[in-house]
């Protein structure tokens, strides 16, 4: 969801100010939380996986001093070695692994210029390496800007990719915006392709129009076309309102307008967002992903079809109850499709006729969070279909590589990377209640060492989206759920309305309604949770980033039942926010219209409107560039507040996005929050 503004002179200099003096001002470090900090330090992060068309080998991207790199192994994990072009290996990033149709060789980028607060064109080169180590990789080629999504055409003599030319910066929202200057929306505007490189002769070719951003794209069966997403640029603005295309994969081709969520003749589409066109086998059709999305890469919605040709489009899934977020045709009239479901991840099959797609069968349904690392909820399958590979974290389990036949069991590990390490918080209960009519469900997080005959306070976390969902993983370092629970907080992460996990309608139940029926359900499962276990009424905490941000300000002004607030990149006021940020094109389909033609929707979810109400202390932290919530509101939040004697603290870091990158940052912020909470919020009882 939300991106950035340049901040006002005032604010700005009021930001530099406060940035440079943050960190002579951070509280004196608990030693718990650093070793806290160490031991989820020792997770090694493993960052994408691809399983080889014949299904007999794995390629792995991990992390290894800080920067991605590339391993090959067997299919049962065995015989691991590395795979670099760099000179020293090691001192380059490398990812983005793409096998090859012969099952032997590997397309992979290489980045040697991993400065992500740097302003210089990025330098990417895509290599073409034999897996067996035999040979050194050959360069393919040397790009100047921003290269991501590597796949090959089926007869593996091309390589198509997403290019960004002359990039400065991660085409993602999440990522630090370049600072304003010049003529904005004209003045440095980077611009997204679908590129392809030529195997044979290494010859680039761009293929979508020159003036179209293209968000993500997909090769016909035969490799002479291409459907895409794309809209009219900047890239970060309009994936809210891209319409799905197709065309020859030739420069400067006659281009088919397939679907158009913006036009009223699109059926239940309409006002929504698309996301992972797939051709079908017979090059017949293009199914994609449709619904109410908050951001790109947090996929979710219905299953839809439309001729490749044009034609009649089909939603194929209405008024199911979970949330597709992944799919790939394993035939002319079947899916795999992985969903969330009722807080859960779940993998499952899908009979598809010309008008609806059916499951037949759920292959596995597990408490924890899965991906390739090329999509939210990807797999990496080979051609055959019947086997598998992903990555899988949960509470109890740190990430490792998953891989074997695509079954009626999740696959097991096949690395055992991070199998020594235990977690340091408590175990995680799936909670549910219905509110409303509604059946909502969330995850709660017991204390670390709990003693059922002792009372705890608990800290409510909210997501981010709202169209998103908790699913249970291992935490990476950080603020989060899992540190407050290892230092003695019940932590409750609900899914309330707006979120993936209870299909469509669920997600779309919050439109015009921020912070009143999603909070109702919120505070029903706080209800619910303290009928299970000891929690100290009068110790409730909340906090929340980006959305969670949002009802972290605005939950106060509804309720006193909080008694400290962490908000993390939120939002205070949305009609300030609408004329603040460069990302206006995501509210209409959540607030049902602009802020010039129905203020009032953005009014009544406003928390400085209601800022009389607020008497709850509030810790407030942003970053100075970010792109999604950006720094402004979290100033006029910190400003209303002192103005009513709200304890109050504001912290803005410097050079940092709507995903804080720097390590000493992200210590600082779990360093705040947890003193917050512990001066407010007191563990024990």
């Amino acid at each position: 969801m939300l991106k950035r503004p340049h901040l006002p002179a005032p604010f700005l200099l009021l930001a530099i100010v406060l940035a440079s003096s943050a960190f002579a001002a951070s509280p004196a470090v608990d030693p718990r939380i650093e070793h806290l900090l160490t031991e989820l330090g020792k997770a090694q992060s493993i960052e994408a996986v691809a399983i080889s068309p014949d299904g007999k080998q794995l390629a792995w991207v991990i992390k290894r001093q800080g920067r991605p790199s590339i391993e090959v192994a067997a299919a049962d994990g065995s015989h691991a070695h590395r795979l670099s072009a760099a000179a020293k290996p090691g001192t380059c990033a490398e990812s983005g692994v793409a096998w090859a149709p012969d099952s032997r060789h590997l397309a992979f980028v290489s980045n040697c210029s991993v400065d992500l607060t740097s302003t210089k064109v990025m330098q990417n080169t895509i290599y073409l390496a034999d897996a067996t180590g035999s040979s050194a990789p050959a360069q393919l080629a040397q790009l100047q800007g921003y290269v991501r999504a590597l796949q090959w055409t089926g007869d593996g003599k091309s390589i198509g990719f997403l290019y960004v030319p002359g990039a400065t910066r991660h085409a993602s929202a999440v990522a630090a915006a370049k600072p304003a200057a010049g003529e904005v929306g004209v003045a440095g505007v980077e611009i997204q392709h679908v590129a392809s490189v030529d195997i044979a002769s290494g010859t680039l070719r761009e293929l979508t129009p020159a003036d179209m951003y293209a968000y993500e794209f997909d090769w016909s069966p035969d490799g002479t076309r291409i459907a895409y997403t794309a809209a009219q640029p900047p890239g970060d603005n309009n994936w809210w309102i891209a319409k799905l295309y197709a065309q020859p994969a030739q420069p400067d081709a006659t281009t088919t307008l397939l679907v158009d969520p913006t036009n009223h003749n699109s059926g239940s589409l309409y006002g929504l967002q698309i996301a992972l066109p797939r051709w079908s086998p017979d090059g017949s059709r293009i199914a994609f992903i449709g619904g109410l999305m908050s951001d790109q890469g947090a996929t979710g919605g219905d299953i839809y079809a439309v001729p490749a040709s044009g034609g009649t489009l089909a939603n194929l899934t209405p008024d199911i109850h979970v949330t597709p977020s992944w799919l790939n045709w394993t035939g002319p009239q079947s899916m795999l499709v992985s969903q969330v479901s009722n807080g859960q991840s779940q993998l499952a099959d899908y009979a598809v006729s010309a008008t609806q797609a059916q499951q037949q069968t759920a292959h596995f349904t597990v408490p924890a969070s899965f991906s390739d690392g090329s999509a939210s909820m990807a797999v990496s399958l080979s051609s055959d279909h019947q086997q598998v590979a992903f990555v899988q974290s949960s509470y109890a389990t740190a990430s490792e590589v998953h891989a074997g036949a695509l079954g009626n069991a999740a696959p097991a590990a096949v690395t055992s990377f991070n199998a020594a390490l235990k977690p340091a918080w408590g175990k995680a209960e799936s909670v549910e209640w219905n509110n409303e009519g509604f059946h909502v469900q969330g995850w709660l997080l017991y204390p670390a060492h709990y003693d059922a005959k002792k009372t705890y306070p608990m800290v409510v976390v909210v997501h981010g989206g709202p169209s998103s969902a908790v699913i249970p993983r291992w935490p990476g370092v950080g603020y989060g759920a899992a540190p407050l629970s290892a230092l003695g907080y019940f932590v409750f992460q609900p899914n309330p309305r707006g979120s993936f996990g209870q299909g469509e309608k669920y997600v779309q139940a919050n439109r015009k309604d921020f912070g009143y029926g999603d909070l109702r359900d919120i505070l029903a499962g706080v209800d619910a949770v303290e009928k299970k276990v000891p929690v100290d009424d009068k110790r409730l905490g909340l906090t929340g980033w980006s959305y969670g941000g949002f009802m972290s300000m605005f939950a106060p002004t509804q309720t006193q039942r909080f008694r400290a607030v962490v908000a993390g990149a939120g939002i205070s006021n949305w009609q300030s926010y609408y004329g603040q940020n460069l990302i206006d094109q995501w509210m209409p389909p959540f607030f049902g219209a602009s802020v010039y033609d129905d203020p009032a929707v953005y009014a009544k979810s406003s928390a400085i409107n209601f800022i009389k109400q607020v008497k709850t202390p509030m810790l407030i932290v942003v970053g100075d560039r970010d792109a999604e919530c950006p720094a402004p509101q979290s100033f006029e939040m910190w400003h209303a507040l002192r103005a009513q004697n709200v304890p109050t603290s504001l912290v803005v870091y410097p050079n940092e996005g709507h995903h804080f990158v720097d390590p000493a940052h992200q210590r600082d912020v779990l360093q705040r929050a947890l003193g917050w909470f512990a001066k407010y919020l007191p563990a024990g009882g």
